[in-house]
C-alpha cells in the first residue's frame, strides 16, 4: 500500500478513484493539494473541462474553469512524463499560475512534458475517470462527491 498520508481518494460520481500524491516530484503542490482536501475544497467541484483521448479536468469553485482557491502556486516541473493516469496541475499562461485545479490525463500527452507540474498518479479506479462525461463545458458533468487523504480515514 502505498504512503497513506500522500494518498489521495477522490470519490466521484463514477466511483473511487485512487490517486498516489508525488511529493518528491512536487513538494508545494501536494502540500497545497493537502491542504484543499482537509478543507473540503473539492468536495462536490465538478469535472468542468474533459476532452476524450486527453484529459479530465477539475478544481475550479465556479465550475467554468476560470476559478480557484486564490492561491497560485510556484511552478515544480518534473521530468514525470504525462501518460495515462497522470495527475498535473492546470495553470494559465504563466508557468506560476497553477492554483486548485487540476486534470488527469486519460492517455498520454507528452507534448505537456516539462510545461506542467505532474504531483501524482491515478493507482486505483482509472476506469472510473475513463467513465467521466466529455465536453468543453460538459453539460450536467461528473463530479467530485468527496476527496480525502487516506491517512485521515472514512
Amino acid at each position: 500500500m502505498a504512503d497513506s498520508e500522500n494518498t489521495l481518494i477522490l470519490e466521484t460520481t463514477q466511483g473511487p478513484v485512487t490517486i498516489e500524491m508525488r511529493p518528491d516530484l512536487a513538494p508545494g503542490h501536494v502540500a497545497r493539494i493537502k491542504e484543499l482536501v482537509r478543507e473540503g475544497f473539492y468536495d462536490g467541484i465538478v469535472f468542468h473541462r474533459v476532452i476524450d483521448g486527453f484529459m479530465a479536468q477539475t478544481g475550479c469553485p465556479q465550475g467554468t474553469g476560470m476559478g480557484g482557491s486564490g492561491q497560485k502556486l510556484k511552478a515544480e516541473f518534473n521530468r514525470e512524463p504525462h501518460v495515462r493516469g497522470t495527475a498535473s496541475m492546470a495553470r494559465a499562461q504563466s508557468p506560476d499560475s497553477g492554483d486548485s485545479q487540476f486534470f488527469i490525463c486519460f492517455d498520454n500527452a507528452s507534448f505537456l512534458d516539462g510545461q506542467y507540474t505532474v504531483w501524482g498518479k491515478v493507482i486505483e479506479g482509472m476506469e472510473n475517470v475513463d467513465k467521466i462525461k466529455r465536453g468543453e463545458p460538459v453539460q450536467n458533468p461528473d463530479k467530485i462527491v468527496k476527496a480525502r487523504i487516506a491517512a485521515d480515514a472514512a
